[in-house]
């Protein structure tokens, strides 16, 4: 969940996050994590150079205000050249995204260049929702963006998921940035339910790869699915694990 303003360190709060229930063990991990993990937070403030920011910009032909601020919680210029990199040159058919924010702004308009291809993306804030249609929208930009609310975790993971629905059965790309690890250190980890809709080739990136709770999903992940080959991206400040079909 990427807004166009300025934001503080912490993730936008939402009355759906606020309302979760949470066990003893789900509090002790975010305090937990959040302890250690304060150093990877003071470096994930910078989102990138304004030369990167303006390199992005320009090759993806958006307004020079189209990415206000970036960094904190937010996606850096790393992450975002990554996706536009990958859509520019696997031309997916169908993306599916979990966060939205500049994100969906550049994977909408990368996908626009290329003439095909569709982005559909989940949030479980409402209000966010609406207003990442209208910053699409300034830009000219189409996209399928979806309120999904939080609920339960699929497959024994802790913290909670999107109850999405109407999924597409085939996902070429699944960029996973939310929900938030102050709800739990391993929540992400339930993206790995969409996992048998990527084909072969198809691939899965999971932001903020650097912190304790995603390398923690990552090493479940790789053991889990040895169909996919994982290697972590270290084009942006908070990495990125990036997965792909083998067979």
């Amino acid at each position: 969940m990427t807004s166009r303003n300025l934001t503080p360190l912490l993730p936008l709060a939402d009355a759906a996050t606020r309302d979760l229930e949470r066990s003893i063990s789900d509090t002790a991990h975010v305090l937990l994590f959040g302890a250690i993990g304060w150093p990877w937070l003071l470096r994930s403030l910078s989102g990138g150079s304004r030369a990167h920011k303006a390199a992005l910009i320009e090759r993806l032909g958006l307004a020079p205000d189209a990415l206000p601020y970036l960094g904190s919680w937010k996606a850096d210029t790393g992450l975002l050249t990554m996706l536009a990199d990958h859509v520019e040159t696997r031309r997916p058919d169908t993306v599916v995204e979990f966060g939205m924010g500049a994100s969906s702004l550049v994977i909408g308009r990368a996908l626009q260049r290329n003439g095909h291809g569709q982005l559909i993306s989940f949030d479980q804030n409402q209000g966010f929702v609406a207003a990442t249609a209208e910053w699409l929208a300034e830009q000219g930009i189409a996209a399928d963006l979806r309120f999904a609310e939080l609920g339960a975790s699929p497959r024994g993971w802790p913290g909670a998921w999107y109850q999405a629905v109407d999924v597409p059965p085939q996902i070429d790309l699944l960029v996973v940035d939310g929900p938030s690890w102050s709800i739990h250190p391993y929540t992400r980890g339930a993206a790995e339910v969409l996992f048998d809709r990527i084909p072969v080739g198809g691939t899965v990136m999971l932001d903020d790869a650097r912190r304790p709770g995603e390398r923690v999903v990552a090493a479940r992940w790789r053991a889990r699915w040895p169909d996919f080959e994982f290697r972590i991206a270290d084009g942006g400040t908070k990495g990125t694990l990036v997965g792909t079909r083998l067979r």
